[in-house]
């Protein structure tokens, strides 16, 4: 039987925020158990007994696996057709993330949609059964390093070393069947840390068939005749109730639908009630992109496109602030836990100004908010607001004061109650240029997209500090980290430069913006004239040195606002050359980062492949797909690889991936400047 496959790493099964994030790592829905995005087994499976013989269609078991024939990974959904004992089934996983619509989009629901069918002619009866266990709804293990920690629940180290009392029940309301499943002990936003799921709240399964919360997992079921013409269906919804999401510096919130009273409940009846128009709206999300990604690189881009849709906007969560504005935190996931990163939120952009900039005011949000606080005394941006779920101020670059502790579980304290004299972070551990920079560009973007520059007007006092930030220390940065603070302090960072000239040259739009067209030539004539100063001090000829000192070569991807922005501070040529450059250095699995290792960052390279030309542009494109394909690391979508073995470094599932919708951006933003 002909089989058509998307192999990915990971499969996105269910992908809807940092801890309701489920997949498969594995090519088939039925070659590994199911999993967090963080490695932690949390079972999903699918059996269809088919004229009394049991088979498997999803997830580990006993059962035998039926024969994958067709696997499709969408931006919005993941579909398998599998066949046995001549019955078909397919089963379907989508997750209408979208982003025009931020009340769907903050629903923690998926549909899943399962179908068996007669493929041989005969007539056969079928028995669907869906299993969801509930160990999506708590944390089975110990940390840190000691797995026999088991000394005591004080043990800062420990979180649950056994499956914890739970409770579960059913009933029927608003015209579905519901069944619910948690823990007995509900410590709500109770713990802080990355490679961590969550261990408060409920799992719901619901719809209009046979639901049923039994032992230790919710139940569907579904059983009768089918034949090819009459199919057996089975349509759920599964959800996941966090009851309160984030603790926004000490205002412990619900997701942004929840913001106004709106239960899960609702949230659910909203997904029955209007499934029609939501899946449609899915499908037609799924055509436009994948049609624009194969017209701008062929199947490798659509295999990317699609692969980091989901992943992108579900390592996120969206709440609202005390003003009911919308704000929109990450989580670094396999990263350090951090919540609300700027250098995290700075890459994912592009995909959300597609289609909706105020996502990207709701990054930028929490930052300003902190950053005017007493506590952050410079005149820099910080780097995060805390560590996920808890938005209390950055805890990057802490000085030791006794009372911080990285452990996965603990909670930092309220660090913006603290006061200008505390003096707790230290200086060596920030990125100053790098997240003047990422602000200052986030927020000229945002408002490139759609003419709103209110956010701007109201923070202008620590823009204005920014901008001299960068114009006093950017044009030949000192010793500091940038995002790819994984490599190290680098000084005189080149590529750290550029976005030093490119910030400068966002706060001139930001200012033009605002109807100052003085100001807005004033900083315009200061970035051109840093990136003349920048281009003579940087070029090696046919390409740019990794650091002033004229020693090894990077990527400038932070170059490309240049050409999306029209800003016309180098010339084409220079695009050209350079990113022609690269060609010659890649491996067998894309463009290394720069010359002191052959790991990169996939949304790096599509941000540097977007200023080539279209040969260029397939040529860097390719090797990133091949990853796709070809690697043996198990993990959903890594951004940080080794280019010679395709095996993951570190980063799993982060938000960054956003940035491979760089190249679509750009088409359309120069489309429109055309």
């Amino acid at each position: 039987m002909s089989q058509s496959l998307d192999r990915l790493p990971a499969l996105p099964l269910i992908v809807n925020d940092p801890y309701f994030s489920i997949w498969c790592a594995a090519d088939k829905l039925t070659d590994a158990p199911t999993t967090h995005w963080a490695g932690a087994v949390k079972p999903i499976t699918g059996t269809a007994e088919i004229d009394g013989q049991a088979w498997r269609f999803l997830g580990a078991g006993r059962a035998p696996a039926m024969e994958t024939t067709a696997l499709t990974v969408t931006p919005t959904s993941t579909r398998s057709t599998l066949a046995a004992g001549g019955v078909e089934v397919t089963i379907a996983f989508t997750t209408p993330l979208l982003l025009d619509q931020p009340d769907i989009l903050s629903m923690p629901v998926t549909y899943v949609d399962i179908s068996a069918r007669a493929i041989d002619g005969q007539a056969h009866d079928v028995k669907l059964t869906f299993r969801a266990s509930d160990a999506l709804c708590y944390e089975l293990r110990v940390f840190p390093e000691d797995p026999d920690r088991r000394e005591s629940t004080t043990d800062p180290g420990y979180l649950c070393a056994q499956r914890p009392a739970m409770i579960r029940d059913s009933y029927q309301a608003r015209g579905l069947n519901v069944a619910y499943t948690g823990r007995a002990h509900q410590g709500v936003v109770g713990h802080s840390g990355d490679g961590i799921t969550i261990d408060w709240g409920y799992l719901y399964l619901a719809g209009e068939g046979d639901i049923a919360a039994e032992d230790d997992a919710l139940i569907g079921r579904a059983e009768g005749g089918v034949t090819g013409d009459k199919a057996l269906d089975m349509r759920f919804y599964i959800a996941y109730d966090d009851i309160a999401s984030i603790d926004y510096f000490g205002r412990i919130t619900p997701a942004w639908y929840a913001r106004d009273g709106k239960t899960i409940l609702d949230a659910i009846e909203t997904f029955h009630t209007r499934r029609g128009e939501l899946l449609a709206a899915c499908a037609a999300l799924d055509e436009e992109l994948m049609d624009k990604a194969i017209k701008r690189g062929g199947e490798d881009y659509r295999l990317i496109v699609c692969a980091a849709y989901r992943h992108a906007i579900g390592a996120h969560k969206l709440i609202a602030d005390e003003n009911g504005d919308m704000v929109f935190l990450s989580k670094e996931n396999n990263s350090n836990g951090c919540i609300g990163t700027v250098d995290v939120s700075y890459p994912s952009i592009p995909l959300f100004l597609l289609y909706n900039p105020e996502f990207v005011r709701g990054m930028c949000r929490p930052i300003l908010k902190f950053a005017s606080m007493p506590v952050w005394t410079y005149d820099f941006a910080p780097h995060d607001v805390g560590r996920y779920p808890h938005a209390i101020g950055q805890v990057y670059g802490l000085k030791n004061r006794g009372v911080y502790r990285w452990v996965h579980g603990l909670v930092f304290p309220p660090i913006y109650l603290y006061p200008e004299t505390a003096e707790v972070f230290d200086l060596r551990g920030q990125m100053p240029v790098e997240e003047c920079g990422n602000m200052l560009l986030m927020l000229a973007a945002a408002s490139r997209a759609d003419g709103d520059y209110s956010l701007e007007k109201k923070y202008m006092p620590l823009l204005d500090k920014w901008v001299r930030y960068l114009i006093d220390y950017g044009e030949d940065p000192g010793e500091q980290l940038c995002t790819d603070d994984f490599a190290g302090h680098l000084a005189h960072n080149i590529n750290l430069s550029a976005k030093a000239v490119c910030g400068v040259a966002a706060y001139a739009l930001i200012r033009g913006g605002l109807g100052d067209e003085a100001a807005r030539e004033e900083y315009l004539g200061k970035a051109r004239a840093m990136a003349k100063s920048w281009l003579e001090r940087a070029s090696a000829g046919d390409y740019t040195y990794l650091t002033f000192e004229k020693v090894g070569w990077s990527m400038k991807y932070n170059m490309v606002w240049d050409k999306l922005l029209g800003l016309n501070l180098l010339d084409d040529s220079f695009y050209e050359k350079e990113t022609k450059s690269y060609l010659a250095r890649q491996n067998e699995f894309g463009l290394p980062l720069d010359s002191r290792s052959d790991y990169t960052k996939s949304d790096w390279i599509l941000w540097s492949a977007s200023m080539a030309d279209e040969d260029t542009f397939r040529a860097l494109v390719k090797p990133v797909a091949h990853y796709l394909r070809k690697s043996e690391s198990r993990v959903a979508f890594s951004d940080w690889y080794f280019t010679s073995t395709g095996k993951y470094r570190a980063f799993i599932a982060r938000s960054v991936q956003g940035g491979l919708y760089m190249p679509l951006l750009m088409d359309k933003w120069t489309g429109e400047a055309k």
